[in-house]
């Protein structure tokens, strides 16, 4: 029997299972898969916003993975750092371990004031409103009057229109209480989203655009100079023979109809949003002890792809700044890391030790590829791993592992949450939910979570 960990319950450790009972050339596997969180799904549960129902259905196919006789769910068992368990432990203790860590850490802006109050990542906010028990308690929209997201990526679009909603809107999604309070108590009224290229660069796809449009209550601005700056945008404009990839297009023509529309000021609770581009911030304005506005510097096509800064300024007002620029990979504590990529080293998934692959240590995922790519990519990615496992297995057979790897991990104190730990958290938060007139509702913090999986296992 190979019996394989694999390290992260999101979709990249989940299609590494899968893709690992699917293969024929090893009949008799067994899969552990560990995950810190005591709930399994990853960035499905913790990344995708609530209100993207369709994208949170995924859960369902996950599920059907995990709920496979051959594989078990290990929660609440961290690997690498203070109290986790040891690479080197693991490799005691399974024949194959496939790390699925994600890339956890987001870019800094690098600027002056990102430090002030006020200034925070969009990770921390995603992870505040889809309840993350890491999250720390901070009721970020009821501050502020203008908010300014930088980056022009699907994260950023998904922080903005999470922002301009209503809570009557979140209330039949399963944001957190606190959150769902908060953003109903919000002042926010301006919304501005920069990037610091042109619209033909941006990362989002057209229909997170079009999603902010059909927003009740919500006004789209685009400034159109700012659009014919991009050099794309006349070609576009010439019709459907220019060569421009077709996501392109479709953007362009999303943001001319609303610059040839602008709207008026909001009034009310209408919220605007303001979509800016050729803006490089460069410096968080403080007021009082907290963000007030950023300065950006205009930027302008360098006709090599890039962008250059024209030496003009622009300051606009916000006591609310989340950066959405990007997300990066962390060190694993007991595995190689390359600093530069954000990823461990690889051939083909083998983990890179000094040059060597390393027999039984293997990636799959962002950590292995870097932040790219949709949910989907994962898949081939996780099968492209899976083949280099089961190709090195008759080597890995050979080595003696531990024949009861949940006892081991009780004995050094671990106290793993499994798979019927998970359905007792599912069912507390659908008890929840029923006592506040809705549906399921998230658990935000550990004790929550932990206590709620122990009920079920007593």
């Amino acid at each position: 029997m190979l019996r394989v960990a694999v390290v992260g319950s999101g979709p990249s450790g989940v299609y590494t299972a899968q893709a690992l009972l699917e293969q024929s050339r090893v009949p008799d596997v067994r899969v552990h898969v560990l995950d810190r969180l005591p709930t399994p799904y990853g960035l499905v549960r913790y990344g995708v916003a609530p209100d993207h129902e369709k994208i949170k259905s995924l859960q369902g196919s996950l599920r059907a993975v995990l709920e496979d006789d051959r594989i078990t769910f290990v929660g609440h068992a961290g690997v690498g750092g203070e109290g986790g368990l040891s690479p080197a432990r693991l490799k005691e203790l399974y024949h194959a371990v496939v790390y699925c860590v994600g890339a956890a850490a987001d870019r800094p802006l690098a600027v002056p004031g990102e430090g002030l109050p006020g200034s925070c990542s969009a990770t921390e906010f995603v992870s505040w409103y889809s309840a993350h028990p890491d999250a720390g308690a901070d009721g970020f929209a009821l501050r502020a009057r203008s908010a300014v997201v930088v980056g022009v990526g699907n994260v950023a679009v998904d922080v903005a229109r999470i922002l301009a909603r209503g809570a009557a809107e979140l209330r039949g999604t399963d944001v957190p209480r606190a959150a769902l309070d908060a953003l109903g108590a919000s002042r926010v009224r301006e919304i501005h989203i920069v990037g610091r290229r042109g619209p033909s660069q941006a990362r989002f796809t057209t229909k997170e655009l079009r999603e902010l449009g059909a927003l009740p209550g919500a006004r789209i601005a685009v400034d159109g100079a700012e659009l014919a700056m991009d050099p794309a945008y006349a070609a576009a404009a010439e019709g459907p023979g220019t060569a421009l990839p077709a996501v392109v297009r479709r953007n362009l023509d999303v943001l001319r109809g609303w610059a040839a529309d602008p709207p008026p000021a909001p009034s009310g609770r209408d919220r605007r949003i303001r979509l800016r581009f050729f803006l490089r911030p460069v410096e968080l304005l403080e007021r009082d002890g907290r963000v007030a506005g950023v300065r950006f510097a205009r930027t302008a096509p360098d006709g090599a792809g890039g962008v250059r800064d024209t030496g003009v300024y622009e300051d606009v007002e916000a006591q609310l700044v989340l950066r959405a620029v990007g997300y990066r990979g962390t060190p694993l504590p007991g595995l190689p890391f390359d600093p530069v990529r954000g990823t461990v080293p690889h051939l083909a998934g083998r983990v890179v030790r000094d040059g060597v692959a390393s027999p039984g240590e293997y990636v799959a995922g962002w950590i292995k590829r870097g932040p790219t790519g949709v949910i989907g990519s994962n898949r081939s990615c996780a099968k492209e791993t899976v083949a280099s496992l089961v190709e090195d297995a008759p080597l890995l057979l050979g080595r003696e592992v531990s024949a009861d790897p949940l006892g081991a991990l009780r004995d050094q104190g671990l106290r793993p949450v499994e798979w019927d730990g998970w359905l007792s958290i599912e069912r507390a938060e659908s008890t929840l939910g029923r006592s506040l007139g809705r549906g399921p509702v998230k658990i935000p913090d550990w004790s929550g979570l932990l206590d709620a999986a122990r009920d079920g296992s007593r």
